[in-house]
């Protein structure tokens, strides 16, 4: 994989272009930023900025005063990249809080081995309703040890309202539930992207996350997808370098709560 040309297309396709991701959502292009807009429920957000020393303090000044007026919180999704190489600390000094670093990881579909099963015991479910988002989540608030928020009424309203942009499973042990995850099909691009895995701490370290990883993946490459994203912990990371996927950076999401 030619590490610059992908991230320069995942830079184009899932950030500068990207489309809503939900009905009740729309992206505006103002000035030098991109951004993500919707209700309170929905996810708020900066999802690119072209920025420079000289600017770079105004256009976040407007960008807060414009989710400050709708009254919702925002997220500046901010990659290693990003210029200035200090918006990290510009965006402090306005309010934002930053979350724990990820790093940026994607994987060229084709190249991967997918040959992976769930452990004994294990089967992998499609969520594809209330109950099914409520499992999934059961085993994600454990594996986090945090409550899913805002997350679960917008998984279970995309699986409601656009069914065909999402695919969801939760790994369950009997009738427990012990590893939640999801993949956003990101129409128009070559990136399906992978969210949670999360398992619970009783079943970690058997190779449930993996076989998530793989069953994704190969659904994904049977619609056309080239490539497989992630924003991926310090736990996760090491497991998705041995399944095949590269390190193209850093991401780092800083929050802003209205008035903040």
């Amino acid at each position: 994989m030619n590490r610059e040309e992908v991230l320069a297309l995942f830079d184009r396709q899932m950030r500068r272009d990207v489309r809503a991701g939900g009905p009740s959502s729309r992206v505006e292009r103002e000035g030098r930023v991109v951004r993500h807009v919707g209700a309170a429920e929905d996810w708020n957000a900066v999802l690119w900025s072209d920025l420079d020393e000289a600017d770079a303090d105004a256009v976040i000044a407007e960008q807060v005063r414009f989710f400050d007026g709708l009254g919702v919180e925002v997220e500046w999704k901010l990659y290693g990249h990003d210029r200035p190489a200090d918006l990290g600390e510009r965006l402090v000094k306005a309010g934002f809080v930053p979350d724990d670093r990820e790093t940026l990881m994607v994987a060229q579909i084709g190249e991967l081995d997918l040959a992976v099963s769930p452990p004994e015991g294990v089967r992998l479910v499609p969520v594809t309703d209330e109950a099914g988002v409520d499992l999934m989540f059961r085993a994600s608030e454990q594996a986090f040890e945090e409550p899913s928020g805002h997350l679960r009424a917008q998984v279970l309203a995309q699986l409601t309202d656009d069914p065909e942009s999402i695919r969801a499973f939760v790994a369950m042990a009997g009738d427990e539930p012990v590893c939640g995850a999801r993949m956003e099909l990101n129409r128009g691009t070559a990136f399906a992207s992978l969210w949670g895995g999360g398992t619970v701490p009783a079943w970690q370290g058997r190779g449930i996350y993996r076989a998530l990883v793989a069953h994704r993946a190969r659904i994904a490459a049977g619609l056309g997808y080239e490539f497989l994203q992630v924003d991926a912990s310090d736990q996760s990371r090491p497991i998705l370098q041995r399944l095949g996927f590269e390190v193209l950076g850093t991401t780092t999401p800083y929050r802003r709560k209205p008035g903040s």
